[in-house]
């Protein structure tokens, strides 16, 4: 314990802040075929969505099987993938090079049980974000906002969070506009709605996450981790990294309440990084290639 007060000491947190955010069970090793970096965690914890450390693939491994289904080979299909609530479609981003060997990403999903698969934004130099739920996914491309029925639902307007050239957006109603709650002069990274819908969380580059309203408003500093998740409406889970200005050479995952009690949550044994969470577990990766679920409750 005194060693994981010490690492977090030196990465920006005082003592008063450290406190019990949940409670680690376990924290288990996955088996995996090959090293892999996670990419996301079913929201029933029951897959893991894989991809390479440069986020080119895409895999889904069942953890009760311990079976793979490849669902891409492309270039930055494990970049900010999404999942649907049911766990059955997964929204991802293929990257390829047009005529003039420019890069476009194009919006795709793919339907788990049927294995059909849909193009939902078209082959784009500006996917700036997109969101999903139990029926749509709401996508943001040069600023415009296109929304896509999942299956045979019919499509909602989704509020979506986004980056244009380093600013923080927000689309509301189909209607986009500027959020940058800390300024204009900042760079934004790793947006996310909380599960209610009410707050956004976001990372300011050299600065720290943050927690604000809709509008902008009642802006928090959670803390200095990087890659911020919302486990629940008043919980983030973030990952402490350090390094030498070429590799990093410790990590671990900690957890945050917005009232600013921290946890550390792994050892420094491990280099834990970009975790994913649903409620009762938090998955991790390593450098190495290994992945981890850390079991909590609260």
């Amino acid at each position: 314990m005194m060693r994981k007060l010490l690492f977090a000491l030196a990465l920006g947190f005082s003592m008063s802040a450290m406190g019990q955010v949940m409670n680690v069970t376990s924290i288990d090793k996955i088996n995996l075929p090959d090293k892999a970096a996670v990419a996301a965690i079913s929201p029933q914890g029951d897959y893991l969505l894989l991809t390479s450390a440069t986020n080119q693939g895409l895999v889904k491994f069942d953890l009760n099987t311990n079976q793979s289904q490849v669902l891409s080979t492309a270039i930055s299909a494990g970049h900010n993938v999404k999942i649907s609530p049911d766990g059955q479609t997964v929204i991802y981003r293929e990257s390829t090079f047009n005529d003039k060997h420019l890069r476009q990403s194009t919006l795709k999903s793919v339907n788990l049980a049927t294995g059909a698969s849909q193009v939902l934004v078209k082959p784009t130099r500006d996917l700036q974000g997109y969101a999903v739920n139990a029926t749509s996914v709401g996508a943001v491309n040069k600023g415009k906002y296109s929304s896509k029925a999942i299956g045979a639902a019919k499509a909602q307007k989704l509020p979506v969070l986004s980056v244009n050239k380093g600013k923080l957006m927000i689309t509301v109603d189909g209607k986009t506009r500027e959020l940058c709650p800390n300024g204009t002069q900042f760079s934004y990274l790793w947006p996310s709605l909380s599960p209610d819908g009410s707050k956004v969380l976001y990372y300011v580059a050299a600065h720290g996450a943050y927690v604000c309203n809709l509008d902008g408003s009642n802006v928090r500093k959670v803390g200095v981790m990087r890659a911020p998740v919302w486990y629940d409406n008043n919980t983030i889970v973030g990952m402490l990294d350090k390094d030498d200005g070429e590799l990093i050479y410790a990590s671990t995952i900690v957890a945050a309440t917005l009232d600013g009690t921290t946890q550390v949550l792994t050892g420094d044994d491990t280099i834990a990084m970009y975790p994913h969470a649903i409620a009762g577990k938090i998955a991790f990766s390593t450098p190495a290639g290994d992945a981890y679920i850390i079991n909590v409750t609260k």
